[in-house]
């Protein structure tokens, strides 16, 4: 038993449908007097009873971001929550590219990647030879 709760309800557009992603209850005293949970009071000295909450954001969270951000081809994270928010990827190489164009892109994709990694955004460059681009 709680005295009253509160809740977090998010909207899902794609269904239409609401869904409670937190919640929080106060507890008051009534566990602290079952389980005899007190405290001193500093400027009384009086042992009084603890006034408790609980609270949680649940799984169902994560659920609705997992519905909300990915499809049949995977999961598509909010920049925030992505382990990483950019990749730098090298455009315009072709077989005709040289040696010395190949290795200034690359270079210059570097130098992109650790300006990104300077301004706080989690970035990772894909120099991998064996794909392309689009």
């Amino acid at each position: 038993g709680s005295e009253y709760t509160t809740t977090v309800e998010g909207y899902i557009p794609a269904s239409g449908r609401g869904i409670q992603g937190a919640t929080s209850h106060h507890l008051g005293q009534n566990f602290s007097k079952m389980f005899d949970i007190m405290y001193d009071d500093p400027d009384t000295l009086e042992k009084n009873y603890v006034y408790q909450n609980s609270w949680g954001i649940t799984t169902r969270t994560i659920g609705v971001m997992v519905l909300v951000h990915g499809d049949d081809k995977g999961l598509v994270l909010p920049p925030r929550l992505a382990d990483i928010q950019a990749i730098v990827v090298p455009c315009g190489i072709t077989a005709s590219s040289s040696a010395e164009e190949r290795k200034s892109l690359i270079e210059s994709c570097k130098a992109l990647v650790s300006d990104l990694m300077d301004a706080g955004i989690r970035s990772e460059g894909d120099y991998r030879d064996n794909y392309s681009p689009g």
